[in-house]
């Protein structure tokens, strides 16, 4: 099952590069001096080499050996002011215009990353979701197939056994209410997540109604999204809709769903909406001792991440590690 020493023992055979956006920032700082002294990942900060050294000397943090990239002294940024045209054409965009959205650290961190000199970005210590994700789409854009980005949270907790006990949930954090086709595409990318993480993943997709025990609008979502989901990935196990009473607990499934083999063992939880999601993971970490890491966004063609702004080091250093294991 999952640990953070697989994660790493993959890194180190073929070491990434990963952009932080807020370079300056001391959790940012904290978590890249935890990262150089290891040879797994290779951080990038964005900013001024003036203010992010001065501000790594202020928090007492080693730095030494981290590249730092100044938008406003990048001796390749006219290469990139012309690509970031190419990509925004439809809108438009000038040279003198791209120029000044590339002074912003997240949309610059974001083209390092579409022209290969970064593997991957994590941003949103002091940038909301919105201005992480806003870039990302625009310039990095959807995977060949894919039409959404949605997002999944990776849940662990130790088990008396030794092992973690890991689950996925999705989507938590981007699309309000997906439709049916929608949560489709939020399954397949939250079971391949899930997979990255060690899980072999069994997916319930979630209502308050179990095989029609209940009826409503969002319950015939649920069973439509699931039987779409079954025909176009037909090598997973999937059931819904169901409770979650049902999806986690045999003695309830062999009462509500006798003949699945998802019920009373799933792990891998799909949801109808963010509102449900947000509130399903929470209560699973708060109340459930699981440590959560994520939104972990999902769907892009190349792996950004968003922390949360009431992160701290320790939560950016692990998400650095799994946002460059998904490169």
């Amino acid at each position: 099952m999952f640990g953070f020493g697989q994660l790493i023992a993959v890194l180190k055979k073929n070491p990434k590069k990963i952009v932080f956006t807020e370079g300056e920032d001391s959790r940012i700082l904290e978590a890249a001096s935890r990262l150089l002294a290891s040879s797994f990942l290779h951080p990038i900060l964005i900013g001024s080499e003036e203010k992010i050294a001065l501000a790594a000397e202020d928090c007492g943090f080693n730095i030494r050996g981290a590249e730092i990239i100044d938008p406003a002294k990048y001796d390749k940024i006219d290469e990139m002011v012309e690509r970031f045209c190419e990509l925004r054409k439809s809108k438009g965009v000038t040279p003198e215009k791209a120029r000044e959205i590339l002074s912003q650290a997240n949309y610059f961190g974001t083209m390092l990353v579409k022209m290969g000199v970064a593997d991957a970005l994590l941003g949103g210590a002091t940038y909301s979701t919105a201005d992480t994700v806003r870039p990302a789409l625009q310039l990095i854009k959807t995977k060949p197939g894919n039409n959404i980005v949605s997002s999944c949270f990776i849940l662990v907790r130790p088990r008396a056994t030794g092992e973690n006990e890991v689950l996925a949930m999705a989507d938590c954090a981007i699309n309000i209410s997906p439709t049916e086709d929608e949560l489709v595409e939020i399954a397949g990318e939250a079971a391949k997540c899930a997979q990255i993480f060690g899980v072999e993943p069994q997916l319930a997709f979630l209502s308050y109604s179990t095989h029609g025990s209940g009826s409503g609008e969002t319950v015939d979502k649920m069973r439509n999204a699931a039987l779409k989901a079954r025909k176009k990935y037909p090598e997973l196990p999937i059931e819904g809709e169901m409770q979650f009473d049902a999806a986690v607990s045999p003695r309830v499934a062999r009462t509500k769903c006798p003949e699945s083999e998802v019920a009373g063992h799933a792990n891998t939880f799909i949801f109808p909406d963010i509102n449900s999601g947000n509130i399903g993971y929470k209560i699973a970490q708060r109340m459930g001792n699981f440590d959560a890491y994520g939104p972990i966004l999902l769907g892009l063609n190349a792996p950004v991440n968003d922390l949360s702004r009431g992160c701290n080091a320790s939560e950016v250093y692990s998400m650095a590690i799994i946002t460059a294991a998904l490169a």
